[in-house]
């Protein structure tokens, strides 16, 4: 028996144009972010090399999302990265943080421009103040794509994300991105982590605002 209706074309009535009243354990992680202590053990020729970073992240609610019957919630989300006392990009980042209220499903898509796309998923409750999302290679629905030369080189075949929403108003994530890298014979965890302070409330979803 299939999890999902008969009724695949079918929207919700009523639904609740106010993105930030529906975003579950996401509603916390909404508005315009710094943080000044991330760290980066990214794989180098010569072994693991640790690389401090700052980041600035905004995430900011979209409209109300339905696939015929199924409602979701989200974040459009922008992520910059520099070295400390640099201009110059360290890495960038773009995609959406999603909700799905009746299943409660966390979805994270991710999109950089080295040719690389993930999009993971989890379950939390609406007050949860931690939750892990995951994609893996091998996954049809939540998995990874990447060029050519990144399946050569650095394979990604696991990537894992978990994030807690601490007690001052700040948040963390701490990642891991797990390479088969070509030479070695061992997995490589690409470890990213960093916490976020807010710097700037967000802005209603255009549906939502007065």
């Amino acid at each position: 028996m299939s999890e999902f209706p008969a009724d695949i074309y079918t929207e919700p009535s009523n639904i609740d144009v106010d993105t930030l009243k529906n975003l579950g354990p996401l509603r916390a992680m909404a508005g315009i972010w710094q943080g000044q202590r991330g760290l980066d053990v990214k794989p180098k020729a010569e072994g693991p090399k640790k690389q401090a970073y700052v980041e600035r992240m905004e995430l900011q609610p979209i409209d109300p999302v339905s696939n015929g019957p199924q409602l979701l919630y989200g974040l459009r989300y922008l992520t910059h990265i520099v070295k400390p006392e640099q201009v110059k990009t360290y890495h960038e980042q773009v995609g959406y943080w999603l909700w799905e209220s009746a299943t409660g499903t966390v979805i994270h898509t991710l999109t950089i421009p080295r040719g690389q796309t993930v999009m993971a998923a989890g379950k939390a409750s609406a007050d949860a103040t931690e939750f892990e999302l995951l994609a893996t290679r091998e996954s049809d629905s939540f998995g990874i794509c990447s060029i050519p030369f990144l399946d050569y080189a650095f394979r990604t075949v696991e990537f894992r994300i978990k994030v807690s929403i601490n007690p001052d108003g700040s948040w963390s994530y701490d990642e891991d991105t797990v390479l088969l890298i070509r030479g070695q014979a061992e997995p490589f965890h690409h470890r990213d982590r960093n916490t976020l302070v807010r710097i700037a409330a967000p802005t209603p979803n255009p549906l939502g605002r007065p």
